[in-house]
């Protein structure tokens, strides 16, 4: 017989274990969000560094050089030492992985076109998708951040049949609509003009400031919705409880 533990993830479990792992699961809803709380979200000082640092070294090398295949060879190499440093120092590796698959794809479409813009279109195309998965789960009326917070929280589906707490993630919802929409609304007519310096500074601009600027509103939101959850477990567990 297989081992049990061995078995592959259903769907459900899949999406929980996806949004724990998420930005929004770092902070408990309920649970004040810090400085250090979002920075953990974000990966600590290693996650920041291995999300700027290829964008920064394109940016760089390809402004001064001019040079399509340095520019896009060494974020490459960058993001392999990543993952380098996290086999020697036994850290996750996925975290490492997903950035260089991204940062490989991305070279390898810009040095079989040619053009230095073709390195930020996997990424546009990402924000194209997500802006409409997004904005299906709130016409489906399943607003994504609800359905992540559920799982969070316990209240897988009982949020939907709460007024106050479905308006709050339908908000956060469409803000995060907004950021990826802000993101294609900048990068799109500057790839189509074919500005490959501009569209580096306006990733590195709308990437980790943005996100982290979101992940703050968003926690903000779902605390105010959901933070009274938690109170009202412990006030009917009573003081001997527990």
């Amino acid at each position: 017989m297989s081992d049990p533990e061995e078995r592959p993830l259903s769907f459900s479990e899949a999406f929980a274990a996806a949004a724990r792992r998420s930005g929004i699961g770092q902070v408990a809803p309920g649970e004040t969000p810090t400085a250090n709380s979002l920075l953990k979200a974000m990966g600590g000082i290693r996650g920041l560094v291995e999300s700027i640092l290829p964008g920064l070294a394109f940016l760089v090398i390809y402004t001064f050089t001019k040079d399509l295949t340095p520019s896009v060879i060494v974020p490459v190499a960058v993001a392999v030492i990543f993952i380098i440093v996290r086999l020697v120092t036994r850290s996750a590796l996925m975290p490492a992985v997903v950035g260089l698959l991204g940062v490989a794809i991305s070279a390898a479409l810009a040095l079989f076109t040619g053009k230095a813009e073709d390195n930020f279109l996997p990424g546009i195309i990402i924000n194209a998708v997500s802006v409409i998965v997004l904005l299906g789960s709130i016409v489906a009326r399943w607003p994504l951040i609800g359905l992540i917070v559920g799982v969070l929280t316990g209240d897988t589906f009982g949020w939907k049949a709460d007024p106050a707490k479905y308006r709050v993630v339908l908000i956060a919802t469409w803000c995060w609509v907004g950021l990826f929409a802000i993101r294609l609304g900048v990068e799109v007519p500057l790839y189509l003009a074919g500005q490959a310096e501009a569209l580096a500074s306006a990733k590195l601009l709308l990437g980790v400031p943005l996100y982290a600027g979101m992940l703050w509103v968003t926690w903000l939101l779902v605390r105010a919705a959901f933070g009274h959850q938690k109170a009202e477990k412990n006030s009917k567990a009573g003081p001997g409880e527990g």
